[in-house]
């Protein structure tokens, strides 16, 4: 091996280690939790240098491997519950469980990319699976005017297109009740609150969410606020609750986790697979970024990747049985009364910052 080719690996080792320790941080800030999103990719590059440095076995080579192990198994430890081995968190509809088509929903989760005007593709998309609720975000008011080639499916629609790539609009078979538009945290970031009327007196309560994204300079304290008071009300809402979205934020990160920890909800992923929806257009640089949660009452009935929009995020198709009775093969470990303080004043903190969203002029470049 060439001292170049052994200067490349050193650094190469020298980023899958800074890579692996710098996420076990708890600092809320995009150089900190931006390292959360490629665990995958790491874990993958620290393999191949335990390949290279056994097969070649350069100056230092167990070196290499003796730092490369302890990333090896550190990263698989955060992304491995996602793998089929794991137990999983949400349940299929049990024996004495008939799936009722009127106590089923189903959703499409679609981040369009407001630049995007390739519209025909989502439309053949929900034409071609007819979810019961469609859930579009990045959308502007020419996404609006084109999706309503889609009103002869979808009789409900709740709107709110903005210029800045957070816009939302929620389409439904279903009628909702006490549907609103709120600017939680960051002013010119929407999410959606809207109960969900089913069968028989059920119900449940959707909330659509697409917080801030994670950038080097700047604390992620907004995104992570958001998730948070989400968590907190979901956690205290007397119906069963769905939280869905472009979180901006991968399944495996602590900010994900101390969500799920605070709200009690389930992650269908878990023991089923990454289902990576974004990049869709490098798939080297792939991650889990559009989610859906939900309480245990709901059983999994279906969860795929859908085809390519034109965006940058893939669509993902869920369908859900609303149940009576909770159940979960392994449900996520309990917030702190710690933790949960701590996100109360995150949140107070961050209600008190005065600023422009993250990225709202993003797609005035494209």
């Amino acid at each position: 091996m060439t001292t170049f080719l052994l200067i490349a690996m050193w650094l190469v080792v020298a980023v899958v280690v800074a890579a692996t320790l710098i996420p076990f941080s708890k600092v809320s800030h995009g150089m900190v939790r931006g390292a959360d999103f490629p665990r995958q990719q790491v874990l993958g590059i620290a393999v191949v240098l335990i390949v290279v440095a056994v097969w070649f076995t350069p100056p230092g080579w167990r070196w290499v491997v003796g730092l490369m192990i302890p990333c090896v198994l550190a990263q698989a430890f955060y992304i491995g519950r996602y793998l089929p081995v794991w137990h999983k968190q949400s349940l299929r509809p049990r024996k004495h469980e008939p799936v009722a088509d009127d106590r089923s929903v189903s959703f499409l989760a679609a981040n369009v990319k407001k630049s995007n005007r390739d519209y025909a593709k989502l439309i053949n998309v929900a034409r071609r699976v007819q979810p019961d609720i469609l859930m579009t975000l990045e959308v502007d008011q020419d996404w609006i005017d084109a999706l309503d080639a889609l009103t002869d499916i979808y009789r409900h629609r709740h709107a709110y297109p903005l210029d800045t790539g957070y816009g939302m609009a929620i389409y439904s078979r279903i009628p909702f009740d006490e549907a609103e538009f709120r600017e939680k945290i960051v002013d010119g970031v929407p999410s959606l609150r809207a109960k969900v009327p089913l069968a028989n007196g059920l119900a449940f309560r959707l909330y659509v969410v697409h917080p801030e994204p994670p950038i080097p300079q700047q604390d992620t304290e907004g995104r992570d606020a958001e998730l948070s008071s989400t968590a907190i009300e979901a956690r205290d809402d007397p119906l069963p609750a769905i939280v869905s979205g472009d979180l901006n934020d991968v399944a495996w990160s602590i900010t994900t986790r101390r969500f799920q920890e605070v709200s009690g909800l389930l992650d269908p992923r878990v023991g089923r697979g990454f289902y990576n929806t974004f990049s869709a257009t490098m798939p080297w640089m792939r991650w889990p970024l559009d989610h859906l949660f939900h309480d245990a009452q709901f059983r999994l009935l279906d969860m795929r990747r859908e085809a390519h929009i034109g965006s940058d995020h893939f669509p993902m198709y869920f369908k859900l049985l609303l149940t009576p009775l909770e159940a979960a093969e392994a449900r996520p470990e309990e917030a702190t009364e710690e933790e949960l303080d701590e996100v109360e004043d995150m949140i107070d903190r961050e209600k008190k910052n005065d600023r422009e969203a993250i990225g709202s002029d993003w797609e005035d470049e494209d």
